[in-house]
């Protein structure tokens, strides 16, 4: 090659190197903090691709901190480089080295807090990796920011009571990594299209047990008092799933297949584990056989958690859960509360774990996937009709929020946690419903299954997901994902029919409210002689649409949305009460059919006597959600409906085969004062803690005497129920200055203005107990207040903005109690709890 020409060449390659390493993202992409939504989403740029992480881990418990060296195994995505940013917040980084074949070189870096620029020793190839070792402290109490309403803090480890001065709380330490707050605890590329494997070194107090992702491949004991855990991930996942927990634990061990399943528990709740966790081996076998996928794992364990910022995380082979799925046999008689949780973290092993939303903007090919598997579970488990009616409160609780406007793929929003709502989880599960029905049960979990297999391991977005449907199914589903993925709202229906008795002619008609029109298959049952005949549409985009066929006969009633599949709202707009005795009737086994009738029976129960007739006899409904929203939707402060309620919920109480519904009953039975003193001592032999609680909330109410039998021996479960035990104990309670209650006191008080303000009788009670709580040193207590003033206000200020206001000054009072305190006696917790309450009411915008 000419030299001068070779010279030129060498000089182009390496412009093009340097352009390509300098190249910023397009003006669209960039955030601006003045106004973040105006930002597009995209998946985050890799420059370089993670490979292997191993970290040895070491914690100071009195400081709260991680004593930290990681040897992370890179190499460049495409592109040469020689620079290479991760993501490591409020770290002290002590040094950064490269390994060689000579041993380890010393690297130049750049920290600011947040992310470090290592200047590497050369430019790197996508064909070179090389590793850098970095010794840090993690520091997770200087970490700046909020979470979310989903995960409520983004500090990435936490230390609970970490010196075991708190009675009766244990001594933990547990990770939350979603969203990108593994970095908080380890330096990273903290981004969801990143997948490493990985090894982690733990050194912590022998009295504790360890978990991790992947396996325990050995355990040492050392001379100091501690042991060291290795745990070995062979298989690549993302960085936020990454997983640590350390604490004192009863593990229970349990088998799927060939795979260990262990439960971590507290100790209390050894010998209710299985009873907790026991369906997991099952789930992962049903789950395994729908998707034609096992389960893709080395093993799977799932640990509780206290004082956990969510609900639960599906940290990949070792999910992490709220405290409050341990329960005892006396809660679960009731229901199992964890069960749906338990099934969510466990298909987010496929959807999340094995195959990973590529960015924020696509949360729902996470969520939406965990949120529908509650659904299939209880389908599979209890019943088509009893899945109904759990996908019918999912969508309620979708409907009744403040995000009716958004997409369930939003590549522009103000931050990555607004992703984590009502719109990626309950709506998203509701359209995977509606799209698993249009494809049928094949089609659909045989796309769902190529969808894993081609992005096994790796990361996706809508589209893969559309594309691998498409490709099982033969059948292009633009339209679907255009106006269920990429659109906002639901069909907004009123629909109406009319029979022409000369024509022999029946005609249905469907109006859109616009300003969007929907385009859908809608299921219609025309019910005659008692049988519906099932009438399958095509609804097109447009503001009214009419249907007709020939029929013999008027029919008794036209039940629309015959099949529970189409989210929409719906109005009826002539629909008569006979009409509604007769869609009850024709209704088995369709459970929102018979609910709607039931609604309508309870609209007209004191002035249509058959109304009422029609819902007394939903008392006794084959499905405990028909029961129970019978006796919840009773007028008891009519006088007829009392008279006539009374001694069908008596029978309710003794004969009904679910021990919720039996307590709802003696509570509908103490709201009118007639409970039957011999029916409440008998409920108070049952194993329920429920019925128990409802049944000494009957005894004090007919004699508060009768406290002096309750006041010592009572589970404190069975005490959380009864809000006539609560009112009693709270004077106690503060009296002894007994704060382990003041969690349970301020569940009960946090409200007690809004209880004044309706003049609720024992509201300067609980006004009393809210400022005992506030006053003191009451960490936990203090931060359950937190959650649920934020969670109400964030319900209430689209529903309510009169209540919402109270729950403003509620929070208020807290900040001044506690500042107060504070003042009084210079407590630094006491500052932490003022600060927490300040900071929750800087969000109740």
């Amino acid at each position: 090659m000419n030299k001068i020409i070779g010279l030129l060449f060498v000089a182009l390659v390496w412009s093009s190197m340097t352009w390509a390493q300098s190249q910023t993202l397009p003006p669209s992409y960039r955030v601006d903090a003045a106004n973040p939504v105006e930002a597009y989403r995209a998946e985050a740029e890799r420059i370089n691709n993670l490979m292997h992480t191993k970290l040895d881990l070491k914690f100071d418990y009195a400081k709260q901190q991680v004593l930290g060296e990681a040897w992370i195994t890179l190499s460049p995505h495409f592109y040469p480089t020689a620079v290479l940013e991760l993501d490591a917040k409020a770290m002290l980084i002590h040094q950064v080295r490269l390994l060689t074949d000579k041993g380890e070189k010393k690297l130049k870096f750049h920290y600011d807090g947040l992310v470090i620029r290592i200047e590497l020793d050369k430019s790197y190839s996508r064909a070179e990796p090389y590793t850098v070792h970095i010794a840090y402290t993690a520091r997770p109490n200087e970490v700046e920011g909020t979470g979310s309403a989903a995960i409520n803090d983004n500090k990435g480890i936490y230390f609970i009571n970490p010196l075991g001065t708190t009675a009766g709380l244990p001594t933990q330490i547990w990770t939350q990594g979603e969203t990108e707050s593994a970095s908080c605890w380890f330096p990273t590329i903290d981004k969801t299209n990143q997948k490493t494997t990985q090894e982690i070194y733990l050194t912590y107090p022998q009295k504790y047990v360890s978990l991790s992702n992947g396996s325990l491949v050995n355990s040492k004991v050392n001379k100091d008092g501690t042991k060291t855990d290795y745990w070995k991930m062979s298989q690549k996942h993302a960085p936020y799933l990454f997983f640590v927990g350390i604490g004192d634990y009863a593990v229970v061990r349990d088998k799927w297949r060939s795979l260990d399943v262990d439960y971590y528990v507290e100790p209390e709740y050894r010998e209710y584990a299985r009873a907790i966790f026991g369906n997991t081996p099952e789930m992962m076998e049903f789950f395994s056989n729908l998707l034609d996928y096992p389960y893709p794992w080395e093993k799977y364990a799932q640990m509780t958690a206290r004082h956990y910022v969510s609900g639960a995380m599906e940290n990949t082979t070792a999910s992490l859960f709220n405290d409050g799925v341990q329960q005892k046999p006396g809660q679960l008689i009731d229901e199992n509360t964890a069960e749906t949780v338990i099934a969510h973290e466990l298909f987010h092993h496929w959807f999340g774990d094995l195959v990973t939303a590529e960015s924020w903007s696509n949360l729902a090919m996470n969520e939406a996937f965990a949120n529908y598997s509650e659904y299939l579970w209880i389908e599979h488990k209890y019943g088509f009709e009893k899945a109904s009616q759990y996908l019918y409160d999912e969508i309620e609780a979708y409907k009744n929020g403040d995000h009716l406007d958004k997409r369930l793929v939003r590549m522009h929003y103000e931050s990555r946690e607004d992703m984590f709502d009502a719109v990626t989880y309950n709506k998203g599960g509701a359209i995977l419903h509606m799209l698993r029905n249009f494809l049928g049960d094949e089609a659909f979990f045989k796309g769902l299954n190529k969808y894993l297999v081609d992005n096994a391991y790796g990361k996706a977005e809508y589209t893969q997901l559309r594309l691998a449907l498409e490709e099982v199914s033969g059948r292009d589903l633009n339209w679907f994902f255009k106006q269920w993925f990429l659109g906002n709202g639901q069909p907004d229906l009123t629909v109406r029919s009319e029979f022409d008795s000369k024509g022999k002619k029946l005609q249905i008609d469907i109006e859109q409210q616009g300003p969007t029109y929907f385009e859908f298959p809608y299921a219609v049952d025309v019910v005659v002689d008692g049988k519906p005949m099932r009438k399958e549409l095509w609804v097109p985009a447009q503001a009214a649409t009419s249907f007709e066929w020939s029929l013999s006969k008027a029919p008794e009633v036209v039940i629309y949305n015959a099949d529970q599949v189409l989210l929409s709202n719906l109005t009826e707009s002539t629909k008569t009460l006979a009409e509604y005795r007769a869609q009850y009737r024709a209704g088995k086994g369709n459970y929102l059919a018979r609910r709607q009738a039931v609604a309508a029976f309870a609209a007209a129960q004191t002035t249509d006597a058959a109304a009422l007739e029609s819902l007394l006899s939903a008392l006794t409904d084959e499905n405990d959600g028909i029961r129970s929203l019978s006796i919840s939707s009773l007028d008891l402060n009519e006088a007829t409906v009392v008279e006539q309620a009374v001694p069908l919920l008596r029978e309710v109480v003794k004969n009904d085969a679910k021990t919720l519904v039996q307590a709802q009953a003696i509570n509908a039975l103490n709201y009118v004062k007639q409970s039957d003193l011999d029916l409440l001592e008998t409920a108070l032999k049952s194993p329920s803690f429920r019925v128990q609680s409802a049944a000494i909330d009957g005894i004090l109410q007919s004699d508060p005497q009768q406290f002096s039998r309750f006041e010592n021996g009572l589970d404190l479960e069975i005490v959380k129920n009864s809000e006539e035990l609560i009112k009693a104990f709270i004077p106690i309670w503060i009296a002894e200055n007994d704060r382990s209650k003041a969690d349970l006191v301020i569940q009960t008080a946090a409200f007690y203005l809004i209880a004044k303000s309706q003049q609720y009788p024992g509201a300067d009670l609980l006004e009393r107990g809210f400022e005992w709580v506030m006053g003191n040193d009451t960490e936990e207590a203090t931060k359950t207040a937190a959650q649920l003033y934020k969670m109400y206000y964030a319900y209430l200020k689209t529903q309510n903005a009169q209540i919402a206001s109270i729950v403003k000054v509620m929070v208020d009072k807290g900040i001044a109690l506690k500042k107060a305190a504070y003042e009084a006696n210079g407590n630094p917790n006491l500052k932490l709890q003022w600060e927490l309450l300040q900071a929750t009411a800087d969000q109740l915008k």
